[in-house]
């Protein structure tokens, strides 16, 4: 059976009963901390991997949030950080989110996988905040995290894109551990 032409990714319904969208989040702490609680409930409530991501604006506005959803959705694209780009450029009617000069931040539970590092390149993000590193995901999921340019850092940094890692990345490692505890899959 041929389905027909369209797309339809949905965050789980209980993101909306958990995040606060009029709270501030005015430290890279406090947003990274933010994805880190999106990472784990999404495994507590078994919608998806241990990855979690949220968009902000330079006063700490949370505009939008995204969890993985690649199994549940059938869907390769469907990483928090993919997720959370694609919402908030609905919500915000543009695809590079810098465009109106506001600077943009995404904070992820975990460092971006070579997918979502390129999504970041043409998203319109300002500064990326990360909690896990990719040889955690890796050792701590059994997850392929895919090639990244040796230098991935210098490379945002040279589009523009400040990158800030390891913050409170004992809580991110943390919940990568419960994903393989609970006998997450791995794909």
């Amino acid at each position: 059976m041929i389905l027909p032409v369209q797309v339809h990714l949905t965050l789980p319904a209980w993101t909306q009963h958990v995040v606060d969208m009029q709270r501030l989040y005015p430290t890279p702490e406090e947003q990274v901390l933010l994805a880190i609680e999106l990472s784990r409930m999404n495994v507590e409530e078994n919608s998806g991997g241990p990855f979690g991501a949220a968009l902000f604006t330079q006063d700490g506005r949370l505009i939008s949030i995204g969890v993985n959803r690649v199994i549940q959705q059938n869907c390769s694209v469907a990483h928090a950080e993919t997720m959370a780009y694609m919402t908030a450029q609905q919500r915000l009617q543009r695809f590079r989110l810098n465009e109106s000069g506001e600077k943009i931040t995404l904070a992820t539970s975990s460092q971006p996988c070579c997918q979502c590092f390129g999504a970041t390149v043409w998203a319109g993000i300002d500064r990326l905040l990360i909690g896990a590193r990719s040889e955690d995901v890796e050792s701590l999921t059994g997850f392929d995290e895919g090639p990244l340019p040796a230098d991935w850092v210098g490379e945002l940094q040279r589009r523009g894109i400040e990158v800030r890692r390891d913050i409170c990345r004992d809580q991110a490692r943390a919940a990568l551990a419960l994903y393989r505890q609970v006998g997450g899959h791995v794909y």
